[in-house]
C-alpha cells in the first residue's frame, strides 16, 4: 500500500492564539499519485530489470547530489543541486515502481531491500561527490547522457517507460544547461578552478564508456529499451561543443571495465548504501 499523509483538521479551527499559521494540514493524499506512467500495467522480467537499470542510476545520483545540501559553495546552488536530486529522486520512483509491478515488490523494497549486488546503476553515477569542480564534470556526463536516453526512450513501445520518459527530459534538459553553464564558469574562472576542472574531467570520463555499452538485454527488448550505442554520437556532439567553448580537451585516457548492470559495483557503492538504508532497516515497517 503506498504511504499516505494523514491530515486532521482545517486550519482555521486549529489557530492558537498568537500562532499566525494555525495548525496547517491536508487530505489524505497518495504520493505514489504524481508518479509517471501507466497506472495497472506489469512489468515483464526483462522490463523490470531495465526499469532498475534507469531506477538505479537515477536513485544513486540523487542521494549523491542530497550531499551538496549546505555545502555548496553558493547558497543557490544548496538549492539548485537539491532541486535535480528530488527530479532525480522523481524520475527513480517511477522507475523502480514500474519494475516492482514485475514481482510484487515496491519502489521502498527496491531502494532499501537490496544489497549491493542486487543493483544495476552504471559506475559513473557510484563516482564520489569529491570537490565542486567532480560533481560538475559527473553531472555534466550524467546528464547529457541522461537527456539522449530519454529523448530516445519516449518512442518505446512500452507506454509507461515512453511515460516516464516524457515527464523526465524536460527535467533533465535543465539539469544539462546547468552542468554546462557550470563547466564553462569553472573553465573560465581562476586559474585554480580552470585546473580543478581539468582534473575532475579526467577522473570522471573512464566511467563514461560503460553508458554506451549494449548488454545482451538490449537485444531481447528491441523496441522497448534504447540502445545504449545509438547514443553515443548525440553525446559526443554535445560534449565536444561544450568543451570547444570552455577551450578543454576530452580525456584519451583509460577505459574503466564497469559491471554495474552486471551487480559489480565501484567501491563506493556499499558506503552510500549502508547510510542510504540505515534508517528503513533499523526500524522495519516504521511509518510517521
Amino acid at each position: 500500500m503506498p504511504p499516505v499523509v494523514e491530515r486532521g483538521s482545517a486550519a482555521t479551527e486549529t489557530k492558537r492564539p498568537g500562532d499566525p499559521h494555525g495548525h496547517v494540514t491536508v487530505e489524505q493524499v497518495e504520493l505514489s499519485a504524481e508518479l509517471a506512467g501507466a497506472e495497472g500495467r506489469a512489468a515483464t522480467a526483462d522490463v523490470a530489470e531495465y526499469a532498475l537499470w534507469l531506477g538505479d542510476d537515477a536513485l544513486i545520483l540523487a542521494q549523491q547530489l542530497g550531499m551538496w545540501i549546505a555545502r555548496a559553495p553558493e547558497l543557490e546552488e544548496d538549492v539548485a543541486l537539491a532541486n535535480i536530486a528530488l527530479d532525480l529522486l522523481g524520475h527513480a520512483r517511477s522507475f523502480l515502481r514500474y519494475a516492482g509491478t514485475f514481482d510484487g515488490r515496491t519502489e521502498d523494497d527496491l531502494a532499501y531491500w537490496r544489497d549491493e549486488p542486487e543493483f544495476r546503476c552504471a559506475w559513473l553515477f557510484e563516482q564520489p561527490n569529491g570537490d565542486f569542480a567532480q560533481t560538475i564534470a559527473r553531472q555534466l556526463a550524467a546528464s547529457v547522457h541522461l537527456f539522449e536516453l530519454y529523448t530516445a526512450l519516449q518512442g518505446s513501445s512500452d507506454e509507461t517507460l515512453a511515460a516516464i520518459a516524457a515527464k523526465a527530459v524536460k527535467e533533465v534538459e535543465y539539469h544539462r544547461d546547468h552542468a554546462v553553464q557550470w563547466t564553462l564558469r569553472l573553465a573560465g574562472g581562476t586559474d585554480e578552478s580552470r585546473s580543478r576542472l581539468v582534473r575532475a574531467i579526467g577522473d570522471v570520463w573512464p566511467y563514461v564508456g560503460e553508458l554506451f555499452r549494449d548488454e545482451p538485454l538490449i537485444d531481447r527488448l528491441d523496441g522497448v529499451a534504447v540502445r545504449p550505442s545509438a547514443l553515443r554520437p548525440a553525446f559526443d556532439a554535445v560534449i565536444a561543443a561544450v568543451f570547444a567553448e570552455a577551450e578543454l580537451e576530452v580525456p584519451a585516457g583509460p577505459v574503466s571495465s564497469g559491471g554495474g548492470r552486471r551487480g559489480a559495483h565501484f567501491s563506493t557503492l556499499g558506503y552510500l548504501l549502508a547510510e542510504m538504508q540505515v534508517l528503513a532497516r533499523q526500524h522495519p515497517g516504521a511509518t510517521w
